[in-house]
């Protein structure tokens, strides 16, 4: 039988390849600019990247959030509550390409893995505040003369539209390799920087700074596709919580913000008590229910 985490794998690596399909601009250094551009990827995959068929939901809720012109901020909007509303953070779990880079990443060999930084409870809130002050705050407010704001987190901070975009573009065109200045410098540095952190910390761009991630976790308790923890057989015995890379207590919280539905604790359990899918509940609250009326 194969292994569910092949599966994922994949799956991941089929997404990937599907949504930067675009042959041709790897070899001419040009992006794609055709009518799919106007349809939003669910993961984060950069606009700029020469095979990109889509855009990315970030890029586009910061280029058009203050747009007087175009309305297509609500679409954007729209498109992130329904992918939301339907999957959560398995998003990040199955479709996101730099998550798959990420989880690449991890898999080579160090003398240590962390499992945590110090604050990690805290540091697992910074991606809000990404996602508030770099995202929806200064590109609303902070505008030019026409009147439009910048794509701020794009810029000057996603490492992901370094690694797909920005490279490969600098690589294949001559004048953008002569134009290259303190900006791009900056963002291979923060790049680099979460390169070398993913291979010793599982995933810590979607932990602490994936503004999307954000977003999709805040569904992650109400989303269709759900985990279920049956009651009945969870022994709490903390093996779902020593095989999840994001240590998420999965027995207390199944639905976490930062579970990224990865179905690693459901093959991991012992007792066969978790499993994911859509409209799954918990069947916790049946239970107790139950026990209350055996009482009477």
């Amino acid at each position: 039988m194969v292994k569910f985490s092949k599966i994922r794998l994949l799956v991941q690596a089929s997404f990937a390849a599907l949504s930067n399909g675009y042959l041709k601009g790897f070899s001419k250094g040009r992006i794609y600019t055709g009518s799919l551009k106007y349809l939003c990827s669910p993961g984060l995959n950069c606009y700029s990247c020469p095979g990109a068929l889509n855009s990315c939901p970030i890029g586009s809720l910061q280029a058009t959030l203050n747009s007087r012109e175009y309305k297509l901020a609500l679409y954007v909007m729209g498109f992130l509550v329904v992918t939301g509303t339907l999957l959560g953070r398995f998003v990040c779990g199955f479709l996101c390409p730099f998550g798959l880079i990420q989880d690449l990443l991890y898999k080579i060999p160090f003398v240590k893995k962390i499992r945590n930084l110090p604050g990690e409870k805290f540091l697992r809130y910074f991606r809000f505040v990404i996602l508030a002050v770099f995202v929806i705050l200064l590109p609303l407010f902070v505008v030019d003369i026409t009147g439009l704001g910048s794509p701020w987190f794009c810029k000057f901070i996603c490492p992901a539209g370094t690694l797909e975009g920005g490279i490969p573009l600098v690589l294949l065109n001559k004048s953008l390799r002569n134009a290259v200045g303190f900006l791009f410098k900056w963002k291979l540095l923060i790049l680099i920087l979460t390169v070398l952190i993913s291979i010793i910390i599982y995933r810590p761009f979607c932990r602490y700074i994936c503004p999307l991630g954000a977003i999709y976790g805040i569904f992650n308790k109400v989303s269709v596709f759900r985990i279920k923890i049956d009651s009945e057989k969870c022994t709490k015995c903390g093996t779902c919580q020593k095989k999840c890379k994001l240590n998420i207590k999965v027995f207390e919280n199944p639905n976490s913000a930062d579970c990224i539905r990865c179905g690693e604790c459901s093959t991991a359990c012992p007792s066969e008590a978790i499993s994911m899918g859509m409209f799954c509940k918990s069947s916790e609250k049946k239970s107790n229910k139950s026990k209350s009326i055996s009482k009477f």
